[in-house]
Formats: C-alpha cells, sequence, structure tokens
C-alpha cells in the first residue's frame, strides 16, 4: 500500500469539523440492513498504454444511494469513474483487465452494446456542455437519438426531466431560447436534467459543482440528495465536506489504489487506514 508523507503543520484528527456539524440537518440515507449492489467491480486494472492507473480496484456501489470518490490529483479517481459506462473506450491504447458488473452482467463483454450502457448509465462532467440548441432540443435529444420521435412523448420527457432537475420552473416559459444563455447554475442542472432524459438507472458525476458559485452549489447538492430516492449517484469530489454533506458511502483512492470504503460517517471520523486519516486531517492532498 502506498506510503503517505505528512506535511509540517498538519492538524490532528479531533480538530476536525465533527460530521454532525458538516452534515448540519441532513442525514444520510439509514435504511437497515445492507442495500442490493447495483455495480461491482472486481480486480480492476486500468492502463493507458504502458502506464497503470489503476490497480486491482474491488468496489461494491449500493443501489439508490450516493457513493463519493474522494483523493488528491491524479489519484485515479476519475479514471475509475469513467470505467463504469465505458468513456475511457475512447481514449486510444487505454485497456482494463478485471470485470465491471452492472446487476451481475460484464459491461465490458463483445456482446454489450455500449450506447445502451450509457443510456443506463448517464454522466454529468466537471464542466457544465450544453449543446448549442434550444432548452428543449438539449433535453430531447437523448430520446431522439434512441428513436422517439413523438413530440407529445418528447414534450413529456422534456418537462418531467426539468422537474426532476428542479429546473422547470425557472425555464418553463423560454423553453426554445439557447440553453447557452443560462446561468452556470443552469447549466449544469440542464446537463443533469439531460442525463435524467434517457431514463438511466445510474448517474456518474465528476465534480459536477466545482466550477459553480456557492449558491448553485447548494442547489445541485440538494438535487443529488433528492434524486438518490430513484437513482444510484457516484460523484468524485475534491471537497471532502460535500464528500460528507451528500454521500451515504465513501471511497478513499490514492496513487490508483482503493485504500479505504465505508459509510461516510465512519471513514470521516473513525478511518481505519493510516492513510485515510491523513488525507482528511489534511496532512497531504
Amino acid at each position: 500500500m502506498p506510503t503517505l508523507t505528512p506535511n509540517a503543520g498538519s492538524r490532528k484528527l479531533e480538530s476536525m469539523p465533527s460530521y454532525t456539524d458538516v452534515v448540519k440537518d441532513r442525514q444520510p440515507s439509514t435504511a437497515a440492513g445492507p442495500q442490493p449492489t447495483k455495480i461491482e467491480t472486481r480486480g480492476l486494472n486500468f492502463f493507458y498504454g504502458e502506464r497503470q492507473a489503476l490497480f486491482d480496484i474491488s468496489l461494491a456501489i449500493p443501489e439508490r444511494s450516493v457513493m463519493a470518490f474522494i483523493g488528491p490529483s491524479g489519484c485515479g479517481k476519475s479514471t475509475f469513474l469513467r470505467t463504469l459506462n465505458r468513456m475511457n473506450d475512447i481514449v486510444e491504447g487505454s485497456r482494463h483487465t478485471g470485470e465491471v458488473l452492472l446487476e451481475g452482467v460484464d459491461i465490458y463483454a463483445p456482446q454489450i452494446d455500449v450506447v445502451a450502457l450509457r443510456k443506463r448509465v448517464g454522466m454529468v462532467f466537471q464542466k457544465s456542455t450544453p449543446f448549442p440548441k434550444s432548452i428543449f432540443d438539449n433535453i430531447a435529444y437523448g430520446p431522439k437519438v434512441a428513436g422517439e420521435r413523438d413530440r407529445r412523448k418528447l414534450t413529456s420527457i422534456v418537462e418531467s426531466s426539468l422537474q426532476r432537475a428542479g429546473l422547470w420552473e425557472e425555464v418553463k416559459d423560454r423553453m426554445n431560447s439557447s440553453a447557452l444563455a443560462l446561468s452556470g447554475g443552469q447549466q449544469q442542472r440542464l446537463c443533469i436534467a439531460r442525463a435524467l432524459a434517457t431514463s438511466p438507472d445510474v448517474l456518474l458525476m465528476d465534480e459536477p459543482a466545482s466550477a459553480l458559485d456557492p449558491a448553485s452549489t447548494a442547489r445541485v447538492e440538494d438535487l443529488i440528495f433528492e434524486l438518490k430516492e430513484n437513482y444510484t449517484i457516484v460523484i468524485v469530489t475534491h471537497n471532502m465536506q460535500q464528500a460528507a454533506r451528500i454521500s451515504d458511502s465513501t471511497a478513499f483512492f490514492y496513487q490508483g489504489q482503493l485504500i479505504e470504503v465505508g459509510r461516510t460517517r465512519e471513514l470521516f471520523t473513525k478511518p481505519k487506514e493510516k492513510q485515510t486519516e491523513d488525507y482528511i486531517t489534511g496532512r497531504f492532498g
């Protein structure tokens, strides 16, 4: 396991804000018993050409919950996130060994339709990426690609997706306006609505609030907390307070390895691994 070198003047674990202070009145799911697994990786290794980026990652992600990936820049958390819907396939020379299972089915099996996979496992990126189209056409794009042509059905899908993304009331009177005219926070919620329009089971989010102001970040966090009632959400974040606020479980990555995973409350207050404690107390990162 990698050795971490503490920075001078590091803080003690006892001096960190308590988990209760961070989450305030928002509490993770407390459903009794373990939740069923939605996605599981077994012995996953990933390579960019000759460089190995992930080492023997075995991880179970529960359904209808939020799991946060934390760790310093370059630790492999975004690479791992992109393996969960084969987004890394577009990188020339990339390859993997091991398994990535969605409800027990290996998503890298030869018979898997990647387009159909990405409908079930949607993705929201760090930078909002609305298409240079109307608000309506941005949301309707995915269903249209899937073959939906009925205008009434498309209208219903668009309205439902915007409502679930908490954006409907703000844009319902300007559906034909350019999505590029929206604010940054609105654009990111539009991208979430666009992902929801294909009726996914899983939402992958790669630092979705890192470029947003505090008010917009709070709205996105509230939205994530609401969406977990119906979706499995996996979020990469550099913000440990954000991870504490919105996630049910947290996985800590370092140098391409999964160091520790557990319920967020326990991982932040009683980490089992010295490397995890060093990171969350600011000794490095």
